[in-house]
């Protein structure tokens, strides 16, 4: 009976004073550090920090999914409001109560679809397994026709049913992962990044899917991410994390119109923005300091008070903003491509000749100025990528012409005369990780390419280039002798663009390169390829999916669709005067998380959860 008065019948969910540590070769690491927080029935509740604050720890923590060891829940309760149960404290459930939770009660989304289903089992047979584990008396026929019916609701057709994972799109395995975590009709759905890495057209559909099914069964959300903008679409109330605490919370409307914490100003302040163009992108650091633990310092004077201080600060005017469209284009081009294609055999008959032929880039004409960013945009498929690398012949086009200081590039055949080309034309690939050997340190990582190409007349001379080089990039030299499973995503981010630095290109081609970084780790990185962009004099093609981090960083834009170029121009017109159906569709699908959005969107949701008085038809 104590129980039945430790959460009220509005609540679904209330933790108190969550404590979750792990052990570590350096000690015992706190994750999570008394976080205490209510999620009422039919709320979605946000939860927002960087990589690290304890976003997923706090969500795992709900489930009972902390490995032990190397994690342990030390202290706290979570009282759940459970259909089959009653009130019950989730830690003190034994293994069989939480097997029948899980996935029945409370459903999780993970981050990487890909890890979270069963490569040699169909789509089908892993959801229909989920039922018949958790629904009594239900047969395979009534599985079956219910996950077809959860296919029609999340918008994937009934061939997907047959179909194994790696046949389906980024999107569709994202959206078999809600399939199946909504099949038993939890009462709590916890989705931890679901859209993370997602065009921004998908990512919308996803969106819209779990707002749908909220409202149709009445089902709570916990969602975790690290997009202000798509927090600020789905939440009614929003939680910002920072080294395992909650900082700030309150309703999303709240928090993103008046941010108290000094983290939250920071967090808000450094997305790139859709309507004005910023000089420089605001980082949290100017709004907080932190000590070795990443403990809050009190600050004597921040250098920024308020988000629209940090952000009116480094506005760019249009005055500007023409000045410098004018000095490009009255240049050179220091690169001309002329209708590139590149085509790859989908299907071939007995004789090897190609019967079906995918066309990556079908016939692809630009310019790129000296010391200009050309921003690449498109959803994934589009081309984007397969281009950036057919200019520096990583593939091989199939016809066209790539211009690089007057000579012909694309004819290269010759192993020596490519080695010189790479000097001068570099790129930054996306996944840093898988860019760097695991088995060096990164001071040999950057030294390597040096000592290939010849620059620095002996090792020690090249030793302190890197030094240089790390320091200019805002690590420490003290790093030279570190591998790179020793940093974060954005340290190894910083490390690679250093590495494509100590050679001294004169064009860089940066493809998603801050694609898996969080907003305030991307803003730096953002930052710092501006800033060195000036320093080096280097020309930047930057390919992404995010059309907000393009706007902050290109001079012009090109926006692809299915191998072509449906529009270029500069930023700021491609922005505010789309011509392409297809770029306004993707400008459409941003989240953009103002106050004014959100009001719009709180006002859409009461609308929706209206219901009509009873005898009384809807709409009346």
């Amino acid at each position: 009976m104590a129980l039945e008065n430790e959460i009220d019948d509005d609540t679904l969910l209330e933790a108190t004073n969550l404590v979750v540590k792990f052990a570590t070769e350096r000690g015992e690491h706190t994750a999570i550090d008394g976080v205490s927080f209510k999620i009422k029935k039919g709320e979605t509740v946000g939860i927002v920090g960087e990589s690290g604050s304890g976003k997923s720890v706090s969500a795992l923590s709900l489930m009972r999914l902390i490995p032990d060891p190397p994690g342990k829940v030390i202290d706290g309760e979570v009282m759940f409001q459970s259909p089959s149960m009653g009130k019950v404290d989730i830690m003190q459930l034994g293994n069989q109560q939480m097997r029948s939770l899980r996935g029945g009660e409370i459903a999780m989304i993970f981050q990487e679809p890909m890890s979270s289903l069963n490569p040699v089992f169909t789509c089908g047979e892993q959801i229909t397994e989920a039922i018949l584990l958790h629904e009594v008396g239900m047969n395979y026929k009534g599985a079956k026709a219910r996950t077809l019916a959860i296919f029609e609701r999340v918008r994937l057709p009934h061939s997907a049913f047959l179909a194994y994972p790696h046949e389906l799109s980024g999107g569709q395995k994202q959206r078999v992962m809600i399939a199946m975590a909504l099949s038993c009709q939890p009462s709590l759905l916890i989705a931890d990044e679901p859209t993370t890495a997602l065009d921004v057209t998908v990512q919308r559909e996803i969106l819209q899917i779990l707002q749908e099914l909220r409202e149709s069964q009445e089902m709570s959300i916990l969602f975790i991410t690290h997009d202000l903008g798509v927090i600020a679409e789905m939440a009614d109330s929003v939680m910002v994390m920072y080294n395992g605490k909650i900082v700030e919370k309150g309703s999303v409307f709240e928090i993103f119109s008046n941010p108290k914490h000094p983290y939250t100003k920071g967090l808000l302040a450094c997305r790139p923005r859709l309507d004005i163009k910023l000089k420089v992108l605001p980082v949290v650091k100017d709004f907080m300091e932190t000590d070795s633990n990443g403990n809050i310092v009190e600050m004597s004077e921040a250098k920024f008070k308020s988000v629209g201080q940090a952000i009116m600060s480094n506005f760019q005017s249009l005055q500007e903003i023409k000045a410098k469209q004018g000095r490009i284009v009255a240049q050179e081009p220091i690169l001309q491509v002329r209708d590139l294609k590149v085509h790859f055999p989908q299907e071939k008959n007995w004789l090897g000749k190609a019967t079906k032929i995918k066309k990556a880039v079908d016939g692809v004409t630009f310019d790129v100025y000296p010391g200009e960013t050309l921003g690449l945009v498109g959803e994934s498929g589009c081309g984007k990528t397969t281009l950036g690398r057919s200019i520096l012949h990583l593939i091989q086009p199939t016809s066209g012409e790539v211009i690089f200081q007057g000579r012909d590039i694309s004819k290269i055949s010759s192993t020596k005369e490519m080695r010189e080309l790479r000097k001068d034309i570099q790129i930054v690939f996306q996944d840093p990780y898988s860019s760097l050997n695991p088995r060096i340190t990164i001071g040999e990582a950057i030294i390597e390419p040096m000592r290939l190409h010849k620059i620095g007349s002996n090792d020690k001379e090249r030793k302190d280039k890197v030094i240089h080089l790390l320091e200019t990039v805002n690590l420490s030299g003290m790093y030279f002798n570190r591998y790179p499973h020793e940093f974060s995503g954005g340290q190894r981010q910083r490390i690679c663009i250093a590495r494509t630095l100590a050679i001294e290109p004169k064009f860089v081609i940066c493809d998603e390169s801050v694609s898996a970084l969080d907003v305030s780790v991307q803003a730096q990185v953002l930052n710092l390829l501006n800033k060195l962009k000036e320093e080096y004099n280097l020309t930047y093609i930057f390919i992404s999916h995010d059309l907000s981090v393009i706007k902050f960083i290109s001079d012009r834009i090109l926006v692809m669709q299915e191998g072509l170029i449906v529009e270029e121009g500069f930023a700021d017109e491609i922005y505010s005067q789309p011509k392409s159906n297809y770029t306004k569709k993707l400008l459409e699908a941003i989240p953009k998380g103002t106050p004014e959005d959100i009001r719009k969107s709180m006002l859409r949701r009461k609308k929706q959860n209206q219901k009509p008085a009873p005898n009384q038809p809807a709409g009346e």
